[in-house]
């Protein structure tokens, strides 16, 4: 008998030992399953923050016909505008940088990046108060008095624009200008985010720019345009190759007057229109004041 009694109370120590253990582990499941419950919360929280398409730059979904418009928008008309109210001041800050804002844009010139803005600032308004517009040939820039217009020329492709500059920006190191979607359209390089250009404020007490032909063109005379100087005959072959791919022209080489060097040919070119726009282009190449060269067929 004492026996029994003793296997009894090791067996009911045994069971009450395993209650005790199944309880830990069903403390231990439940905090385990509350664990990965508050991961999961985290997690979904987590992806309901990650930014929107919506807050994100980026191109407008517009119709193929809509962008030719907006390629062949009009300049804006160059007039005297006053300081905005706002927009203006002597120095500001953004994101821990100070910004100064010049007493004048009187010669401003500059050469540099140039990048776009679109859909999602559209709408909002401007550091000078007007609603921003990406339809619109408008431009940001950090230190210039705004409003002010420039005229804006992409070097890549030697495509330029007229810009009433009117917010603030780019607040990037490397860019000079920010342009509005239309003016990277108008600009063609709305497909890439950046291009190199050249940025010259205009009044409207600028000059217009002087016609380049001396007479119109006919069709029995061909247009040319010859500028740059190379003492190497290589130079001269990589700048023709140069222009031909940019501006979709027939480009070749030929002797200088004084016979020492290389110069550029681009031709033959078919309208006036066209020969101010590749003289600015090569104007922009740095190969100076273009000679306007014609050949007449003989009689």
């Amino acid at each position: 008998m004492p026996h029994l009694a003793k296997r009894k109370s090791a067996d009911l120590s045994f069971a009450m030992s395993c209650a005790a253990l199944m309880r830990t582990i069903t403390r231990v499941i439940v905090l385990a399953a509350g664990v990965i419950a508050v991961l999961a919360g985290c997690a979904v929280e987590s992806t309901s923050q990650a930014p929107s398409p919506q807050q994100r730059d980026g191109a407008p979904n517009i119709s193929y016909q809509r962008m030719r418009e907006l390629a062949r928008l009009s300049n804006p008309e160059v007039r005297s505008l006053p300081r905005s109210k706002t927009g203006n001041p002597s120095t500001y800050t953004v994101w821990g940088e100070s910004y100064r804002v010049w007493p004048s844009a009187q010669g401003y010139k500059d050469v540099g990046l140039a990048s776009w803005y679109g859909t999602k600032f559209h709408g909002r308004s401007t550091s000078s108060g007007e609603p921003f517009d990406m339809y619109q040939l408008t431009a940001a820039h950090r230190s210039l008095p705004i409003p002010v217009f420039a005229e804006v020329t992409n070097l890549e492709n030697g495509r330029s624009t007229i810009v009433k500059i009117n917010d603030r920006g780019p607040f990037h190191s490397d860019r000079i200008i920010d342009l509005s979607y239309a003016a990277a359209v108008k600009l063609n390089f709305h497909k890439k985010g950046t291009a190199r250009v050249r940025v010259e404020v205009i009044s409207a007490d600028t000059p217009a720019k002087p016609l380049i032909a001396d007479r119109s063109p006919t069709t029995q005379s061909r247009q040319f345009l010859v500028g740059g100087y190379f003492s190497v005959r290589q130079a001269a072959l990589e700048m023709s190759a140069q222009i031909a791919t940019m501006a979709a022209i027939p480009s070749s080489i030929v002797k200088s007057l004084d016979k020492s060097g290389y110069q550029v040919r681009v031709g033959p070119i078919n309208s006036d229109k066209e020969l101010q726009r590749i003289q600015g282009l090569m104007q922009a190449l740095d190969l100076g004041a273009a000679t306007i060269w014609r050949m007449d067929p003989s009689p």
